[in-house]
């Protein structure tokens, strides 16, 4: 990369992350939705394989931004809590599902808060609107995992459908991207 990257390159770079991130998420959804999210090692994996895949993401996106641009506190927050999360969803699935309800809970706040700020950071590069939505939406989310965890609930499964909708803010990013970056070639 360049000293500075130029809002189209940016741009780029986020669709083809957005998209990347949208087929990982539907195939992870549908693994979790295919356990029923019964206990076991398989369910740990996929516990930790997801907030080690946005962590690297996150990370990608720090790259993807250039020397020039400084990588955000929150996006660096984002990366740190999301390792940080795999390993305590490793720890918590083996306690019960309740218990890694509860983690993923904390950490859909703790990430959608970044997601929220980093796509108001971004909104120049065009598609951000939907990012900024999912950031706020697992605000919520994340409250009523906790909620949901804290009151003794198992259904982990659960957390599928709230990882679809994530997927669905990032394929609509992608597809905005597209078009934002189509008509500034032609242009």
């Amino acid at each position: 990369m360049s000293l500075t990257t130029s809002a189209p390159a940016l741009g780029a770079a986020l669709r083809r992350l957005y998209f990347v991130r949208f087929g990982f998420t539907v195939i992870w959804a549908a693994l979790l939705f295919l356990t029923g999210g019964a206990a076991g090692p398989f369910l740990t994996i996929l516990l930790i394989v997801y907030p080690l895949f946005d962590a690297v993401s996150v990370y990608w996106q720090i790259r993807s931004e250039g020397d020039g641009r400084s990588a955000k506190v929150s996006e660096w927050i984002n990366v740190i809590v999301s390792v940080l999360v795999a390993i305590a969803l490793g720890w918590a699935s083996t306690v019960s599902a309740s218990t890694a309800l509860t983690v993923w809970g904390v950490w859909a706040i703790a990430a959608g808060l970044p997601q929220l700020i980093t796509a108001i950071r971004n909104r120049r590069t065009g598609g951000q609107v939907p990012q900024m939505l999912s950031g706020g939406i697992s605000l919520f989310a994340g409250g009523a995992f906790v909620a949901q965890g804290l009151q003794g609930s198992g259904m982990i499964v659960g957390v599928a459908g709230y990882a679809l909708l994530g997927a669905i803010f990032f394929l609509v990013s992608a597809i905005r991207l597209s078009i934002v970056l189509r008509k500034k070639v032609a242009a």
